[in-house]
């Protein structure tokens, strides 16, 4: 698979073909695991929240392309380009070429990492953190984007135009330097001061061996746009062979501890950046054939995990839309306990012990302490690891193509969704098995909640898709909880812990099991359905039962469903071109409205059930190799997935998606073990 895309169009037209939009998969992802930006084909930063994930945007014209924020770095209007975008070689920094007959030009982008700093964890608290480096390197919290002309020369124009929270606070843009020249004595350009964020703009110049005055020199104006609430600054600039110039966006500090940016110090933090992450990448005990999008997906997992407490959000982005113009837009700064079981077993599995004792500690910190009155659990937590995540809509903001409501923040976080318990109770037993011993006073947690579980069993609730209507007995939820119950016996016995109610478990897990295989299972359909209310849906959330050991991989019910989700919808089925969906939304209303795309991650999962019933049927082998070289190739250039694609192919919704990611690991990891097996 190439890791190359090639416009043949300019910027303007690349937006034009969108109505001032790029398509959602034309997007890199740059980060340092606090906060992370998307860089489109274009140059231009499109979405940034600042400093961390789910602060306020600085620049979001992902959602609004008048009024969201920018900053672009790209050729002069009037030239036409190729433009070429990949990740540098076993790293998370991000190269875009612009090549034209007059010149060629990199813009590399990244957050600066430092080479050595290793990063232990302390559970979080409720509303405040602290982390410790092993050594003293400190993390440089910059945007850094340097422009670096490899021959002839070429015009850009350098467009900068912050939105603070959200659109919706003013800000003052100030210009220290009218003209930055080569190895000036202060870098610091411009700044750009709202009510709660104060940001500057240090540029550095590397003149190469050119010291003539043709050298470059970079004049910033400012500007004013309709809908903007503060000025922006412009500046056009001309770069000839072995020139480079540095933008780098940082915090405004004090002048008396500003430190002067020069290009020794930004080749230094970008060795440093590619040499942590080509370090990290090497701890990876993968070695089957799909590597290199293994590689890039737990590369893009790393991005998405807040650093200082091990908390893995679920996508970087809030109300990219499921549908164009539709209204299922949320925001997935968050972290779910539904990826618990795949993230501890996949980082586990694949060699990285830290990363999973971070997130374990994390979840089992929140498990500790964040229980509700009842005794419940909520389904997701800040990424500091608070609760409190109120859902409002920005009415300000128009929405990628118009698609509104944009959201921030999550009206599910307190949803009854008792699948949580299943996957929690997965990724304690699979931690417990791959990992560390688990301790007492978890053990005496798992015992609580298990209790709890109890009163709860026989409860409809919200299931996986987080309905927004009438509860129902999902499937997904009866299996989950079966899960549960059938993990802490598990546990329990391997540990030789004491278990005051292992009878009222044992009979609860084998209720469960019995009644879902008499009312989830529809005789005349022969396949198993959404709920014990939709007796007539389809649903691929049933996909997960034998990765999670309820139903053995070739039994005749699941095979059944198995084959009957792999027609296409108008046979009533739920794939289309080799992709899954989850339920027809025309048929099972959710209370949400509008349609929606395939769904990556249940795309992956189909693939990793026919691979555990290949061991078994053979013939499902070279099928579920086909399908996942098919689902591969709707990667954008980068090897990236959103949460859905659509019917034309487009990527859709929130990006990158973890929960994509983790399931494509998954299904390379199990294919790769069956086909070893069956040669």
């Amino acid at each position: 698979m190439s890791t190359n895309a090639t416009a043949q169009v300019p910027e303007s037209q690349m937006r034009r073909s969108g109505g001032g939009y790029l398509p959602i998969e034309n997007y890199g992802l740059i980060g340092n695991m606090r906060t992370c930006a998307l860089v489109g084909m274009d140059g231009s930063i499109d979405f940034m929240c600042w400093p961390e994930f789910d602060s306020p945007s600085v620049f979001c014209r992902l959602l609004d392309k008048d009024k969201g924020g920018h900053f672009s770095i790209h050729p002069a209007a009037r030239l036409t380009c190729t433009t070429k975008q990949q990740y540098l070689p076993s790293s998370n920094i991000l190269q875009t070429r612009y090549i034209h007959e007059d010149g060629v030009v990199d813009l590399v982008d990244f957050f600066p990492r430092p080479k050595n700093a290793k990063v232990l964890f302390k559970g979080p608290k409720q509303s405040a953190y602290r982390e410790m480096t092993s050594v003293q390197e400190e993390l440089k919290k910059w945007l850094v984007r340097r422009v670096e002309c490899i021959r002839g020369s070429l015009e850009l124009d350098v467009e900068i135009f912050p939105a603070f929270e959200y659109a919706l606070e003013e800000h003052t843009t100030e210009i220290l330097l009218p003209e930055s020249l080569p190895h000036a004595e202060q870098s610091k350009t411009v700044t750009f001061h709202s009510k709660t964020v104060k940001l500057q703009l240090d540029v550095s110049i590397d003149k190469g061996e050119d010291d003539a005055q043709g050298c470059p020199t970079v004049r910033f104006k400012k500007v004013k746009r309709p809908g903007m609430l503060g000025e922006g600054v412009f500046a056009s600039i001309t770069v000839s062979e072995g020139q480079a110039i540095s933008f780098v966006l940082r915090n405004d500090l004090p002048n008396h501890i500003t430190e002067n940016i020069t290009p020794i110090v930004l080749d230094t933090q970008q060795h440093d950046t590619q040499t942590y992450w080509y370090n990290w990448i090497s701890k990876s005990n993968y070695k089957g054939r799909w590597r290199e999008v293994v590689s890039r997906s737990l590369m893009i997992l790393k991005l998405m995990t807040y650093e200082p407490t091990g908390a893995i959000i679920a996508a970087p982005t809030f109300s990219v839309p499921e549908d164009i113009g539709g209204v299922r837009n949320w925001d997935y700064r968050f972290s779910w306990v539904r990826d618990s079981s795949f993230t501890i077993y996949i980082l586990l599995r694949l060699g990285f012990t830290e990363e999973a004792d971070a997130y374990m500690d994390f979840i089992s910190e929140r498990f500790l302490k964040s229980r509700v009155a009842d005794g419940g659990l909520p389904i997701m937590f800040t990424i500091r690891g608070e609760t409190d995540i109120p859902e409002k809509e920005l009415s300000h903001l128009d929405g990628y193509r118009h698609s509104k409501p944009v959201r921030i923040g999550n009206g599910a976080a307190f949803h009854q969704q008792f699948d949580i318990y299943g996957e929690l109770m997965d990724g304690i037993y699979l931690y417990n098995k791959y990992g560390k011993p688990i301790h007492w006073d978890l053990w005496v947690s798992v015992r609580q909640m298990l209790d709890y579980v109890l009163t709860i069993m026989n409860d409809p609730d919200m299931s996986i898709w987080e309905v927004r209507n009438n509860k129902q007995n999902f499937t997904y939820s009866k299996i989950m909880i079966w899960v549960a119950f059938d993990r802490g016996l598990r546990l329990a016995e391997k540990r030789n812990f004491p278990c005051p109610n292992r009878a009222k478990w044992l009979e609860a897990r084998d209720t469960l099991y019995e009644e879902i295989m008499e009312k989830a299972f529809n005789k005349e359909m022969n396949c198993f359905v959404q709920s014990y209310e939709n007796h007539t849906t389809l649903d691929s959330s049933i996909l997960i039962a034998p990765l999670v050991f309820f139903i053995a991989p070739n039994d005749p019910r699941f095979l059944q469903t198995m084959d009957r989700i792999m027609l296409p919808p108008e046979k009533g089925g739920l794939t289309s071109t080799g992709l899954v969906y989850r339920y027809d939304t025309e048929l099972s209303e959710d209370g949400v409205g509008g349609r929606e795309g395939a769904f990556s991650m249940c795309t992956f999962w189909l693939v990793e059930a026919m691979t555990r019933a290949s061991v078994y049927e053979p013939r499902y082998l070279v099928r579920a190799i086909n399908l996942f070289e098919n689902m591969l190739s709707f990667s954008n250039h980068l090897m990236m997935f959103s949460e859905e694609i659509s019917r034309s192919g487009e990527q859709l919704g929130n990006t990158p998606q973890a929960f994509s990611h983790l399931a494509l690991i998954s299904a390379a990891f199990n294919l790769d073990r069956v086909s070893e097996f069956k040669r």
